[in-house]
């Protein structure tokens, strides 16, 4: 009897961890599929991009209620590599959760003055689903999403991952296109 409710103590977080969704996806694994609205409005759903070449998810903090000047500086690196991304044969894709109330708004007021290039995405995360199941929101005052960016392969599966866990100290471009010129592990 003890011996059962041990087990089940064990299991069952691991078991409501997994339905929410809440676990880190993780180097070797598959990417939690997604369906998220670009800032158009049309529905992206991350297994038919990466059907079609690999991808490079990048998460914003979105609007914590302004506009983050980290977000903005490392959207802009990301751009100016547009073209060695799309070399690298990949599509760029960031979300931006936020509160739902006008964040279509806040994720063009973000884009002001900038061109998103072709193989570049911006997902919508309005109610934090996306994020929740990805297990990166940050639940603190002012704060929505830490930083992550994650490589995803054709088959779905993560081959890197990096979150951070504070404003700063975010995936670079260049960063980002020397892990893509590496061989990957099998």
């Amino acid at each position: 009897m003890y011996r059962r409710s041990f087990v089940a103590a064990l299991v069952a977080p691991m078991w409501l961890c997994s339905l929410l969704g809440a676990a880190q996806p993780t180097v070797g694994l598959k990417a939690p599929d997604f369906v998220l609205a670009n800032v158009e409005g049309a529905q992206v759903k991350l297994s038919e991009l990466t059907a079609k070449s690999p991808v490079v998810l990048v998460v914003l903090r979105g609007y914590p209620g302004y506009q983050c000047p980290f977000c903005n500086r490392q959207v802009q690196d990301l751009m100016q590599a547009s073209a060695a991304f799309a070399k690298a044969g990949v599509q760029l894709v960031m979300v931006y959760p936020g509160p739902p109330e006008d964040l279509k708004g806040k994720a063009n007021e973000f884009l002001k003055g900038k061109t998103l290039p072709g193989n570049f995405e911006m997902l919508l995360d309005p109610d934090y689903a996306f994020t929740n199941r990805y297990g990166l929101r940050w639940e603190a005052a002012h704060e929505t999403a830490y930083p992550s960016t994650f490589l995803i392969d054709q088959q779905g599966v993560i081959f890197f991952s990096k979150i951070v866990k504070e404003h700063g100290a975010r995936t670079t471009a260049a960063e980002i296109l020397d892990v893509l010129q590496k061989p990957k592990p099998r």
